[in-house]
């Protein structure tokens, strides 16, 4: 997820905590914990992703794919970094630190601030397609959500409405709410929302508004139809994910009754459930080979044909189907017998293998990149040029391969 919404999300939650609680003893010390605990869990929230300054000890590109989401993304590692976090808002912030000496309340609340604010961290994380692996060092096992957009609208429009009428100035409420309409008008400029995604945007955004100004001064009302309204958002999201992969693999078993479904990869598209870009991981090993697919899926055809999804996530206009609700882009095939050989020959395309979950070895170019971010606007950037004999890296990570059940002969 990225830290745009890491950071609403904490505001919405770090204010809904502080409006839960009781009153502080005066009007000084309730700004101060409001302050602190909108504070305390924004930065919760952004926290594990200090690990981007670790991704240097490993060469390019192995840094950041190994480092970012690793340790910091870990829950054995959540505990001693909110604690580093409740030290240094001690230690830097006086007014924060004699009221958490004075007041009970306060200390609850910043404790309830920053804990979940590492646990939305992760869960965010967890709910799209890149993945994490939280239970390390007692399990190296990747998890993917495959559920949500990186970069999600909905928790932006539904937290930050009430939100942007919760602050005090009506300039900066008026500039709230303008810079939240500007964010739709640009993903629907941009192709990434069709008509129907933004007008339910736009009702959320008045129910929340709605409910929060209903709510009063001191009201909590629309923060918690929004938080509602995203958990339900997350959950559709995750019952549409599985019922599009079903439907994929089906039309890859039909295209191809002998290959083996590894793994499809989902990828939602914002604020749209029905539309699911994919890449699908096959293997023959009879052949000793294995298949990459990249298209675009709707899980309700008849509402919405996938070739009508938001264009901007569209690859092409003219593509096969695969069936009424699979479109197929393109289609990638390599050598199991190449892959396993670099595997455990060479230590940088072994330590790649730690994280690429769709692995497509190039033996022209000789290269080796993820599947997934073909399309990436800069360049795909998970690419590692295969050099033969490179030293091997020190301190890689024990993460599991993803692709393991691509890695080991099936017997």
């Amino acid at each position: 997820m990225d830290n745009i919404t890491h950071s609403i999300i904490g505001f919405g939650v770090g204010e809904l905590v502080h409006r839960s609680l009781p009153r502080e003893a005066d009007d000084t010390s309730q700004r101060v914990r409001h302050r602190l605990l909108l504070v305390s869990c924004a930065l919760a929230s952004n926290f594990p992703d200090l690990d981007l300054f670790l991704t240097r000890l490993l060469p390019d590109p192995l840094g950041y794919l190994l480092q970012h989401r690793g340790h910091t993304h870990t829950a054995l590692l959540a505990l001693p970094q909110a604690l580093l976090l409740a030290a240094l808002l001690w230690l830097c912030w006086p007014s924060a630190r004699a009221l958490l000496t004075s007041s009970r309340t306060a200390r609850w609340g910043l404790a309830a601030s920053i804990a979940t604010g590492f646990a939305l961290h992760l869960l965010m994380d967890y709910t799209n397609s890149y993945g994490l692996h939280p239970w390390y060092p007692f399990s190296g096992r990747w998890f993917f959500g495959d559920m949500v957009f990186i970069v999600e609208p909905l928790f932006w429009v539904a937290i930050g409405t009430p939100m942007a009428l919760i602050m005090r100035w009506r300039l900066a409420r008026w500039l709230g709410l303008a810079g939240l309409l500007a964010v739709l008008v640009f993903f629907a400029a941009k192709d990434y929302l069709g008509g129907p995604s933004v007008a339910a945007l736009l009702l959320v955004a008045l129910a929340c508004g709605a409910a929060q100004w209903r709510a009063g001064a001191s009201g909590r009302a629309g923060l918690l139809l929004a938080l509602g309204v995203s958990v339900a958002f997350i959950a559709v999201q995750g019952a549409a994910s599985q019922l599009g992969r079903r439907l994929i693999v089906a039309a890859l078993y039909q295209a191809d009754p002998s290959s083996r479904v590894l793994d499809v990869v989902m990828t939602a598209y914002p604020s749209q459930p029905l539309c699911w870009s994919y890449v699908s991981v096959e293997s023959h090993e009879a052949a000793g080979s294995y298949r990459l697919r990249r298209g675009v899926a709707s899980v309700a055809p008849t509402w919405l044909a996938p070739l009508s999804c938001p264009a901007a996530l569209v690859e092409s206009q003219s593509a096969p189907a695969l069936s009424s609700s699979v479109m197929q882009f393109e289609t990638k095939e390599g050598s199991l017998a190449r892959l396993r050989e670099l595997k455990n020959g060479n230590c940088q395309v072994d330590a790649w293998l730690r994280f690429g979950r769709a692995p497509w070895l190039d033996a022209i170019k000789g290269e080796l990149s993820d599947y997934r971010f073909a399309l990436t606007p800069r360049g795909n950037f998970t690419t590692l040029r295969i050099v033969p004999a490179a030293a091997c890296p020190e301190g890689v990570p024990g993460w599991g391969y993803p692709r393991q059940d691509l890695l080991s002969p099936q017997h």
